[in-house]
């Protein structure tokens, strides 16, 4: 498994340069509004996107690298005794995933999911407005303007 990493920020030229320098290596994937560093070393999936709302941290989440790493992330979310939503699968980010959401108790959203394969549309954002008390208090503002 790897962690995952979403920030959004309002300058993609500037957070290029930044994480590119901090990382040293260049993004792995690059789309309008989108860049993603897959990297082994520290193991992550760092995404920075172009967002909405105010510019930080998005949401963090475990990616899963086959499907019985999938179903233990599942079960260990299950565990948590959190709301869980179950996305299922999907089309966002550029890649076909499966995936859950919940959040943890100050209202930090987790993405548990397995990218399947890479797509060349970014696909439809997750907005869990289907449940406003999954969305913490920060975000309401942004789920109203249909933004993730």
């Amino acid at each position: 498994m790897r962690i995952h990493i979403s920030l959004t920020a309002e300058d993609l030229d500037a957070a290029k340069a930044f994480y590119t320098a901090l990382f040293d290596h260049s993004p792995t994937l690059e789309r309008e509004g989108y860049l993603q560093w897959l990297l082994d070393e520290p193991r992550v999936n760092f995404v920075v996107e172009r967002g909405c709302g105010t510019p930080g941290l998005s949401h963090l989440g475990v990616q899963a690298e086959s499907e019985g790493e999938l179903d233990t992330q599942f079960a260990r979310v299950a565990n948590t005794h959190a709301a869980v939503i179950d996305e299922g699968e999907t089309q966002c980010c550029y890649a076909r995933s499966t995936k859950n959401w919940t959040s943890d108790p100050s209202g930090i959203r987790w993405e548990s999911f397995l990218t399947h394969e890479r797509t060349g549309d970014y696909g439809q954002a997750f907005v869990p407005e289907t449940d406003q008390a999954f969305v913490p208090e920060t975000d309401k503002g942004a789920v109203a303007n249909g933004c993730c």
